[in-house]
């Protein structure tokens, strides 16, 4: 399978089934087999480097088995090759998520102006509040 990133799956590494989709669609859905199901096995793929691999693993965890296989299914479409290349450009989409390591925050301080003007903010809300009050009996 090819992608728009440097990194490529090939076909070989996953297993296609289909199976008849659920919901309404009438006779069509009871005679044809159109639901794809790919199975991935990601913790053995070769394809994709280790660190790529420990990001997906992080990320995904849910959706993937403890056989390591990750399984997308789709019955958007009423053919099966439509629904297959849906089940591809999934797996690509969870692919290219994680490809590229999260950018570490840099830790940042306001600047002197907007500390002050805070301040002054606050000071004016303050004393708005304060005006509302009922005057002392003193």
């Amino acid at each position: 399978m090819q992608r728009k990133s440097t990194i490529t799956i090939p076909d070989s590494e996953f297993t296609l089934t289909f199976t008849r989709s659920s919901g309404p669609g009438g006779q069509n859905v009871n005679k044809v087999n159109s639901k794809a199901v790919l199975v991935w096995d990601v913790t053995h793929s070769p394809s994709i480097p280790k660190d790529v691999r420990d990001r997906f693993l992080a990320r995904y965890s849910r959706r993937i088995s403890k056989e390591g296989t990750l399984q997308i299914t789709s019955q958007r479409y009423r053919d099966q090759g439509r629904n297959a290349e849906d089940c591809r450009l999934k797996v690509i989409e969870l692919v290219e998520s994680v490809k590229h390591p999260p950018v570490q925050r840099k830790e940042t301080k306001p600047s002197r102006g907007a500390n002050q003007r805070r301040l002054v903010d606050k000071r004016v809300r303050s004393d708005r509040k304060q005006n509302r009050r009922r005057p002392s009996s003193d």
